[in-house]
């Protein structure tokens, strides 16, 4: 396992890390078992950092690390938990709460479903366009003060809300939705995270399976409703994807393990999330980091899949509109 920092002074993690989200929602049903095997062995690769979100699975996800962290193993990893999405009790998101008491709120019950004192990265999972940024960190920060969370990261923001949020309490990483198939962040935000020295934490690298070859799974699967799964867009996009694994095979690597080599590449504090459900699709995973792309390799797998030919939006259009990062704004 390699090992970076999110930005040059802050703490050391995995250069992977195992996003944990798909464990307990979002593609259909997953087994407990192979989701706590799929934990311990990230742990046992060296992956320090598991991502969870209080609101995956109503708090279930949450519970799962708790019993899949047993046993000391808490102590071994950084706990990255996002907040704020509030959920009604069919599963439906219902909007944002990111004031201040509602933060604290949050966070009691995550320690208690974590069975732990603290959280290592604790972040808003989208703004909440009712409260001021400067009001949602500078109340993390009072839980930083306390010794219940160690440091603070964002999620989903735009490059104004990334400046006033770490003028308030330094950020050490913006999580976002980045890939092959996703590169609207080089535009505007990333030139900004190089600036303050804030981490990039990208998720989505294999867009949401679709560069891996992975197709919705049917009822509780929300790609049924991805615009990129639908109809001639699924077709082009599919392209996309034979492409890249074309490209892969000639280099001996898989399509997945390309696709975060490619991630991997684009910083020293870049650190990409996993969402593996099983150690196969882990192992798999794991293989990006004896890749080592030259600047010539990256820009030719840029030209295989460009970005401008990808089909439909990574969300539906009406979630498009609520994404603080997808506001082309000056920074």
């Amino acid at each position: 396992m390699e090992y970076r920092n999110l930005g040059p002074n802050g703490p050391r993690v995995s250069a992977l890390g195992l996003g944990c989200m798909g464990m307990s929602h979002a593609y259909g049903p997953s087994d407990e078992a192979a989701s706590i095997a799929t934990i311990h062995a990230a742990q046992e690769a060296g992956i320090t950092w598991l991502d969870t979100g209080d609101f995956y699975g109503m708090g279930h996800n949450e519970m799962l690390l708790r019993e899949a962290l047993k046993g000391g193993r808490r102590d071994r990893v950084f706990l990255a938990v996002k907040f704020g999405a509030q959920r009604d009790p069919t599963g439906a998101f219902i909007g944002f709460d990111t004031r201040p008491a509602a933060i604290k709120t949050a966070l009691a019950y995550t320690l208690q479903r974590l069975g732990t004192d603290h959280i290592d990265l604790y972040q808003p999972a989208r703004l909440d366009p009712a409260v001021p940024i400067e009001e949602t960190v500078g109340a993390i920060a009072d839980l930083v003060a306390a010794g219940y969370v160690r440091h603070i990261g964002l999620s989903e923001m735009g490059p104004a809300t990334i400046r006033r949020a770490h003028a308030t309490h330094p950020i050490v990483a913006l999580q976002i939705e980045y890939s092959l198939m996703s590169r609207a962040p080089e535009a505007e935000i990333l030139p900004v995270l190089e600036e303050l020295g804030i981490a990039l934490n990208p998720y989505g690298v294999l867009s949401r399976g679709l560069l891996g070859g992975s197709l919705p799974a049917g009822r509780g699967d929300f790609r049924t409703h991805s615009p990129r799964f639908q109809g001639e867009n699924l077709a082009r996009n599919r392209k996309l994807a034979e492409a890249l694994a074309a490209f892969a095979a000639e280099r001996g690597a898989t399509a997945v393990q390309m696709a975060f080599a490619w991630a991997l590449a684009k910083g020293k504090h870049v650190v990409p999330l996993v969402g593996a459900r099983t150690p196969a699709r882990l192992q798999e995973a794991l293989g990006a980091l004896e890749l080592r792309l030259t600047p010539e390799d990256i820009a030719a797998l840029e030209a295989a899949v460009p970005a401008e030919a990808v089909a439909g939006t990574r969300y539906p259009a009406e979630h498009m509109g609520s994404l603080d990062s997808e506001r082309r704004t000056a920074a």
